[in-house]
Order: structure tokens, then sequence, then C-alpha cells
């Protein structure tokens, strides 16, 4: 199979599971307050489970690493999912749909790093950014279709959530067949990599020889040569101080945070919306996703880290907007948490590139994954909980972390990180 082909099947797979857990996810507060939840359970309980998400990565990436089975990490992961979401529609106890939501979690963290490696070895070919943009963009399809869908058969159905979410389950069965198919035809996706490295030794081979013209110069962020091993103890280097600095700030940023299951939780409850029109909101905000992601990088590629100052900015706007009683000004302030959410999934990672070498960028993602993932859930309980006490006061404490996480980035210097260093 091409590359590319395997590229765009891995991210159909990616768009079908979207469709499942992003159908889910744009009801889970309504789900929870049905259930009897307060708003604080479910800040609690979407905090913890994206926290779930990210921190568990520090086990099942070196597990995935050590195993070498990077395809049943990422089928058990899928599974976990696709399984859970069509039950959590059948939940009757509350926290028999809270250990639902945050299982679905779970499988995003055993499958993320396993994933992300099979995907790697054929953007070796495709080009890394091509590759990886690709999937990103087939991902945000199916987290606009799933919560549509989601809404349309609360519409049909007056309101139930077991058949709303119970068709979920069909995309989930395409995703479990798809993949136990791609990795029949391509049992060994390293194979991609290995070539194209063969490939590129070659053309250096022939480039230097005999005096002709040297072969083209790796771009900026292509890393170490193939086979190149690292400098006597640079795998055991410390990490920089701007990426503890630039680690807070991303904590700081997370921790004054709400999720959408505190927005959707507010919509509901103060009767601002129907459970089917929750949905419909949430798959505006994953389309508001994907346009920032993809503005917020192209202005990183040219202006540098600078650009994430908007993210705090946001991120505080937001509750100001989305916990009102007004309809309009509610439905913006989901379209601005989209426009964070879009920030936070795409452009955060490529400044934690930017400040650690290539030996030991792994271990700063890991590390940067369990502070987003911790900073996540204390944002998602600290929202809810002061959601239930005072909104004015939920918007005056989110300002002040906000304000923090400025200073913050300031004090990281972003304008002066060497992007080619």
């Amino acid at each position: 199979m091409r590359a590319w082909r395997f590229v765009v099947v891995f991210g159909t797979i990616s768009l079908l599971a979207d469709f499942v857990y992003e159908g889910a996810r744009s009801v889970t507060g309504p789900l929870l307050a049905h259930l009897g939840a307060t708003a604080a359970v479910v800040g609690i309980v979407t905090g913890v489970g994206e926290a779930a998400a990210l921190l568990l990565r520090l086990g099942s990436g070196p597990l995935a690493d050590r195993t070498r089975r990077f395809w049943a990490w990422t089928i058990c992961g899928y599974a976990l999912t696709v399984i859970s979401v069509p039950v959590l529609g059948l939940a009757a106890a509350l926290w028999v749909a809270c250990a639902l939501v945050i299982a679905e979690r779970v499988g995003k963290a055993v499958r993320s790093p396993a994933k992300d490696t099979l995907l790697s070895h054929a953007t070796a070919v495709t080009g890394r950014g091509k590759g990886f943009a690709v999937h990103e963009a087939m991902d945000q399809i199916g987290a606009v279709i799933g919560p549509l869908v989601v809404a349309g058969v609360l519409a049909a159905t007056g309101g139930s959530y077991g058949p709303a979410l119970g068709v979920l389950g069909l995309p989930g069965l395409a995703v479990l067949v798809l993949l136990w198919w791609l990795r029949a035809r391509v049992p060994e996706p390293a194979g991609y990599e290995t070539a194209a490295g063969a490939a590129s030794a070659d053309a250096s081979a022939d480039g230097g020889g005999g005096g002709g013209a040297p072969g083209p110069a790796p771009g900026p962020g292509s890393g170490p040569a193939p086979g190149s091993a690292p400098t006597p103890a640079a795998d055991r280097e410390p990490l920089p101080r701007a990426f503890w600095i630039y680690a807070a700030f991303t904590a700081a940023t997370m921790a004054g945070f709400a999720t959408f299951g505190v927005l959707s939780f507010h919509l509901v409850t103060r009767h601002l919306l129907s459970v089917a029109a929750v949905p419909v909101v949430y798959a505006g905000a994953m389309a508001v996703d994907a346009v920032a992601a993809l503005a917020t990088g192209w202005a990183y590629d040219r202006v540098g880290p600078k650009v994430l100052a908007v993210l705090p900015v946001l991120a505080a706007i937001v509750p100001v907007l989305a916990f009102t009683r007004s309809v309009p000004l509610a439905v913006a302030g989901a379209m601005v948490w989209g426009a964070a959410m879009g920030v936070q999934e795409s452009t955060l990672r490529a400044t934690v590139a930017d400040l650690v070498g290539p030996y030991r960028r792994a271990t700063a993602y890991g590390i940067f994954a369990a502070v987003v993932g911790a900073a996540t859930a204390g944002g998602g309980a600290l929202a809810g909980v002061l959601y239930d006490v005072s909104v004015p006061l939920l918007i005056t404490v989110t300002a002040c972390v906000q304000a923090a996480a400025l200073v913050l980035l300031a004090v990281t210097r972003p304008g002066r990180i060497d992007v080619h260093g």
C-alpha cells in the first residue's frame, strides 16, 4: 500500500472514531445532569476524563515502545472507546455513566502514542506536515458529523439518549473492521520510514560522490539524520528552563479553562437550549476549532510562539459569554471555547519542539502531556465548583488565572526562541 493511501485510510479510521466519541462528548453534560449530576460533578468527571487521556500516555507510550506491539495498543484503545459510547446510552445510574465517560477517554490514552507512531512512519514518505495535516483535517470532519447525527436522533426521539448514543455503534464497528483490514495489509508500517531513509541516503551518496553537487540539506525541524546516534549524555541532559516555564504557562491556561461538559450543563439546566440543540452547538465549536488551529498554525510559522498570547485571552472570554442567560451570547461563548481548543490542540505542541532538542523531545512531550492532563482535571473541577457557588466569582477567578498565564508566557520570552535550534 502506498504511504498516502495508508495516511488516508488511517484518517478515515480517525474520522469514524471522532464521529463516535465527539458525538458522545457533545451531550456529556446534559446526560450527566439528566442522571442527577451537579455542575461540580460534571466538571470533575469531564476534567478527570481529559486528564486520563493525557496523563496515562506517560505509561502507554513507553509500554508501546517496549513491547513494539503498536497495532495491538491501537486496536485495544479504539475498541475501548467505541464500546464505551453505545453502552453509555444505556446507563441508568450516575456512577456508571461517569465511569464510562472516563473509560472512553482512557481508550484515547491507550491508543494515541502507538497510533501516532504508526502514522509517523508513513509521513516520512508523504512529508510530516502534510501527512499529519490531512489526518487532522479528516479528524475534524468526524468531530462535526458526530454531534450533528446525535442532535438529529435526539430531535427525532424526543431527547432519548439511548438511541442517540446507540446509533454511534455503527461507525464504531466500522472503525474496528478498518483497523483489522489495515493491519493485515500493512503489518509493519516502519517499512515506509526505512525505505524513505534508504532512498535519502542513496540520494546523498549520489550527490556527494565524485565531486558532484551535494544532496539537499535537511529542512528545519527535520531532526537527526537516519541512523545517527546521540552525542554522549545527550539523552540525559536536563530539560531547558524555558520548557518548564512554558509548561507552567500551559498549566495556568488549562487550569482556568472550563470543559464543554460544564458549558453544555449550563445551556440545558438554564433552559437556554434543548438537549437536541446542544450537539449542534458543539459541532459548530469543532468547526471553529479547525479554523483556529489552521490560523494560529500559519501565524506560528511566521511570528513564532508569541501568537500563543491569544490563548489566555480567549480562555478568559469564554465564561463571560458562555455563562450568561442570553442564548446568542452563550452560543458565542461556546464558539470562543472552540477557538481556544483549536490553539491548544495544535500550536501549543509546536512550541515544545522548538524549546527542546531532538534527543529529549519525546520525554518533554510526555511531561507536557502530564502537565496538560493534570491542569485540565483541575480546570474542569474548578469551573464546575465555582459555577455552583457564583458565576461572577468564576469569571473573576478565570480572569486572574489567565492574567498569570500571560505573565508566564512573557517570562518565557517566546520571541527569542530559536526555531532552528
